[in-house]
């Protein structure tokens, strides 16, 4: 058995052993549409994250015999044209569900509690200089009593949930499919969540459902006091009404982990805000805590020994 990982970069230094065992293991850190081709030629498995699958790359692999994903959404991959030629397509779920929730919470504290006015006040001098032994200049709110507003309540989305109730806040939803699973929180129709929430966390999938879901007149809705979160995929926020809402004073800030393009354009209108202390931006990294890419090795692993 042959095993191609075409991106392994996107994997940082966790080991690759639970894979390199079941056979004559290759990986590349990168792979560009031109030399994608060429490496897939002699491969039995083929492992991607995010990569493109397209007819051209199927057919380019004839002794390929199973596609493993190594994330959860499998919309990169022609799954029909697979299926087509026999080939299945296995991808990895709940791998990511604590480092995203761990890091939701990263950015919810960090934007109800400045944490970098605070870190840079004492590291650029400022406090030393100030003559008080405390500094109110800025200030940051408790969590507990508050209401936060999830919109998508799947795994992540209840794990989201539960640490927000350890914090003491009220919790609400919107399902983003129409139908209320969960029992355990109200479920609001959008405009009342945002209308309710103090912070707005989005953990949905980006589909025909969702996709531009928060826009100007969304965004309107929201407290001015208020914070929104996208955990979920870029395309449910409309970025450009995101930067103007935040920039305008119209919501209190904004933490992203996802983007409409990734990595983000250097000309990304993130990058141009007027009020950039208002946001948190992240790489698209909620996913790949240590553990979490451990335990997505260790399902791609599983989902190869199963064999086709």
């Amino acid at each position: 058995m042959k095993p191609v990982f075409r991106d392994a970069e996107t994997m940082g230094d966790v080991s690759f052993a639970p894979v390199e065992v079941l056979g004559e293991f290759v990986s590349y850190d990168r792979s560009t549409p031109e030399d994608a081709l060429d490496r897939v030629a002699d491969c039995d498995v083929l492992i991607i994250n995010k990569i493109k699958v397209d007819e051209a790359l199927i057919d380019a692999a004839p002794s390929l015999k199973l596609i493993c994903e190594a994330a959860t959404g499998i919309n990169n991959i022609d799954v029909g044209y697979a299926a087509s030629k026999g080939i299945p397509v296995r991808n990895a779920v709940g791998y990511s569900t604590d480092s995203v929730v761990q890091a939701t919470f990263m950015h919810i504290l960090s934007l109800v509690g400045h944490a970098p006015y605070y870190d840079a006040v004492v590291k650029d001098g400022r406090y030393s200089v100030s003559g008080m032994f405390t500094d109110v200049s800025v200030t940051w709110c408790e969590l507990v009593g508050k209401t936060i507003g999830i919109i998508g309540m799947g795994n992540i989305g209840q794990g989201v949930a539960k640490v927000a109730q350890a914090f003491g806040m009220k919790v609400c939803y919107y399902s983003t499919s129409g139908t209320s699973h969960c029992k355990d929180y109200p479920s609001l129709p959008l405009e009342q969540l945002l209308a309710e929430s103090d912070i707005v966390s989005i953990h949905a999938p980006l589909n025909d459902k969702t996709n531009g879901l928060i826009g100007e007149k969304e965004l309107s809705m929201m407290k001015s006091s208020a914070f929104i979160v996208n955990m979920g995929r870029g395309g449910i926020v409309e970025e450009e009404a995101l930067v103007k809402a935040v920039d305008e004073g119209v919501i209190a800030g904004a933490a992203l982990d996802v983007y409409c393009v990734e990595p983000l354009p250097a000309d990304s209108c993130f990058l141009k805000a007027k009020h950039p202390e208002r946001f948190r931006l992240a790489p698209h990294v909620a996913w790949a805590s240590e553990e979490a890419r451990e335990r997505l090795l260790g399902m791609v692993a599983d989902n190869i020994a199963k064999g086709w």
